[in-house]
């Protein structure tokens, strides 16, 4: 990957319809979908994380990165195109490039993520803006304010933060993502950081969509009861 990589995060939601398909039609779909997610990666990386029963609406939550959107759209088209993704649509979707932050001293290695190690079991993810007062603040108040934030940040070391841009590219400011095998360490991780002078700067974090590590064969098999 390059210097600069886009990231997109597809919330995806199955038509009821197909789970009343006959198991054998659920099958095919199953394993078309399956062999297109599984095959080596070339221009876009992929990990999958399930949310049946967990996200109104959504079964699953594709997230991809490429060094450029046109490749995200055409991985996107192959993917609703193929088997099961013929009974997909999209719910949400968030798009945003990495990039350094304006605040932290040190590079960080967020860029990297979970494309390199997917370990962690659970995603969070939502889209986040920011108030216009915010932006009109000086460069050192923010600092200040964003320096109590990145102190609390470092207190959960459960948690892993990959935070991507969206200015131009979407509704949202930014893409936050958060990766965790604590579940709760991360929710007390959003209460100590609603407490801070940088809520109040806060004009939209919803929706948020919490989904679980699956491989796309284990994804399928949630699907389909044989």
């Amino acid at each position: 990957m390059g210097d600069v990589v886009f990231v997109q995060a597809l919330a995806l939601g199955l038509d009821p319809a197909w789970r009343r398909l006959p198991e054998e039609r659920q099958l095919e779909d199953g394993a078309a979908f399956v062999g297109l997610l599984e095959a080596p990666a070339t221009e876009v990386e992929t990990v999958l994380y399930s949310t049946v029963g967990i996200e109104p609406g959504i079964d699953v939550l594709v997230w991809r990165r490429a060094v450029s959107v046109a490749e995200l759209e055409e991985a996107n088209a192959r993917l609703l195109r193929t088997g099961l993704g013929r009974s997909l649509s999209v719910r949400h979707a968030f798009l945003g490039k990495t990039g350094p932050s304006q605040y932290a001293r040190r590079p960080s290695s967020e860029a990297s993520s979970a494309f390199e190690s997917p370990t962690a079991l659970y995603l969070v993810i939502y889209p986040f803006t920011k108030s216009t007062e915010w932006y009109l603040l000086g460069r050192e108040a923010r600092q200040g304010i964003m320096n109590e934030h990145m102190r609390i940040g470092h207190e959960y070391p459960a948690v892993r933060q990959l935070l991507t841009y969206s200015f131009g590219l979407d509704d949202q400011d930014f893409v936050v993502m958060y990766e965790t095998d604590d579940l709760s360490a991360f929710g007390e991780l959003v209460r100590a950081l609603r407490a801070t002078e940088g809520r109040r700067s806060t004009v939209n974090d919803q929706p948020i969509v919490v989904g679980v590590r699956r491989s796309a064969a284990e994804f399928v098999r949630l699907l389909i009861a044989s």
